[in-house]
């Protein structure tokens, strides 16, 4: 099969096709014809080698976490699922989902109407979101400012703090104001003059997620009057601001809850972000950041 292999660690440029081993499904293991993989911050993190002390990845190594696409063999003791069924959920390592077959112990049913590139943005992005709003303990009629609003996170977390009963105030570029808008969120666009911008919203921040890592935390700091009740997911410094610094795995969050998701987004009640889709043959592409809105 083909698959993108980087062999060393660095930028989008060490990503390159190759011909590897059709891998074949151990015990409660699944093998999918990947229809869509998604790519994730963290994929980029771990292709630089950023991530070696704390996700440990042997070289030559296929990334991808976020994989949807059809069941083509199921291993031992599988029996939810069969041959051809549409499935989305994370990639067994050591191998991942840029490839053109993956393997897979944790999976969630696509429903009909959901694309399988739309599936693909919902196992990382779904499973951080509401991992953060729980941290937060976000409860009907608190604020919320989300950081990032309109990235793949932060759409997703976006809505489920509406759905809530929260408000929310998201930041993103100006680009982006309409669409946050449309999420159901206030706009808000980030950098200088914040703390004065969300003032004047006139709203108490109970809350803050940081989705994008751009330096807004000591801002965010202010707001809150203190570190308390503040979740980073992206940015580096905050255990030297004392602020949470979050990152989960899948074993966090149920298949169920992904099916869930699946099923809100397969309704219409959940919009997801594709900010592009990349053929396989271009890996360098690929590479070069996360699913979702700039």
């Amino acid at each position: 099969m083909k698959a993108i292999l980087f062999d060393t660690f660095g930028g989008p440029e060490v990503l390159h096709v190759a011909d590897v081993p059709v891998p074949d499904p151990g015990p409660r293991q699944v093998r999918i014809r990947v229809r869509a993989s998604g790519v994730n911050p963290v994929d980029s993190t771990i292709r630089s080698g950023a991530m070696q002390a704390i996700i440990p990845t042997t070289l030559p190594a296929i990334p991808g976490v976020d994989v949807a696409g059809v069941v083509d063999a199921v291993g031992a003791d599988v029996t939810d699922v069969a041959v051809g069924d549409p499935v989305v959920g994370w990639a067994d390592s050591p191998a991942g989902s840029y490839a053109e077959y993956a393997l897979a112990s944790q999976i969630a049913p696509i429903p009909t109407g959901l694309s399988f590139a739309d599936a693909a943005t919902l196992p990382t992005a779904g499973e951080t979101a509401e991992r953060a709003l729980d941290l937060l303990g976000l409860r009907a009629g608190e604020t919320v400012l989300i950081h990032g609003a309109s990235a793949s996170v932060g759409t997703i977390a976006v809505q489920l703090a509406v759905a809530r009963g929260a408000t929310v105030i998201g930041t993103a570029s100006e680009d982006n104001q309409d669409y946050v808008r449309s999420l159901g969120a206030i706009p808000m666009p980030y950098g200088e003059g914040l703390v004065d911008r969300v003032r004047a919203t006139s709203r108490q921040v109970d809350a803050v997620f940081d989705v994008a890592g751009k330096g807004a935390l000591p801002d965010s700091i202010t707001l809150r009057g203190g570190t308390d009740r503040i979740v980073t997911i992206a940015d580096p410094t905050a255990r030297e601001l004392g602020v949470t610094f979050s990152a989960g795995t899948p074993k966090d969050w149920s298949t169920g809850d992904l099916a869930r998701l699946a099923e809100l987004v397969a309704r219409g009640d959940l919009t997801t972000a594709v900010a592009g889709t990349y053929p396989l043959e271009r890996p360098a592409g690929i590479g070069v950041g996360p699913t979702g809105r700039p």
